[in-house]
C-alpha cells in the first residue's frame, strides 16, 4: 500500500470529522487508531488508510476516525479502539487493513463486537 502524504492524511481526516467530536453529539461513534511509533512500525498507517477508504466508499459521515499515541500494548499493535455512543469502548489488536475493515463493518456498522480481534471492553481507570 502506498504511503499517505501528510496533506492526504489531513484531508482524509478532515473529511471524516465533518463537525465536532462524539462527546458533543455530532457523531454516533468514534474509531481511534493508535499511532505511537510501535503502532506505526507494526502497520497502523495501513489500518488507518483502510478505515478512511471504507468510510469514504460507504458514505459514512456519522463516525469520527481519529488517532492517538501509544496505548501501552506494543506487542498487540496495530491497535484501534471503537467507541460507540452509549456503549463501553472496545480495544482491538493485531490488526491488518483487512481485519480493521471487518471490525468496522461488524462493530461500527453492524453493532456486534468482533470478538476474534477484541482485546478488552471498557476503559482503564485509576481510582
Amino acid at each position: 500500500m502506498p504511503r499517505l502524504s501528510r496533506e492526504e492524511f489531513q484531508k482524509m481526516r478532515e473529511d471524516a470529522k465533518k463537525g465536532v467530536y462524539l462527546r458533543e453529539g455530532q457523531f454516533r461513534g468514534k474509531v481511534v487508531v493508535h499511532m505511537g511509533t510501535c503502532g506505526i512500525a507494526a502497520g497502523a498507517r495501513n489500518v488507518l488508510a483502510s478505515l478512511m477508504e471504507t468510510l469514504q466508499a460507504r458514505g459514512v459521515t456519522d463516525i469520527s476516525v481519529t488517532t492517538s499515541g501509544c496505548a501501552g500494548l506494543c506487542s498487540m499493535e496495530p491497535l484501534m479502539t471503537v467507541e460507540m455512543a452509549g456503549a463501553a469502548p472496545v480495544k482491538y489488536g493485531q490488526l491488518t487493513a483487512e481485519k480493521a475493515r471487518k471490525v468496522f463493518e461488524r462493530h461500527v456498522l453492524g453493532g456486534e463486537i468482533a470478538t476474534e480481534y477484541a482485546l478488552g471492553v471498557g476503559s482503564e481507570r485509576a481510582g
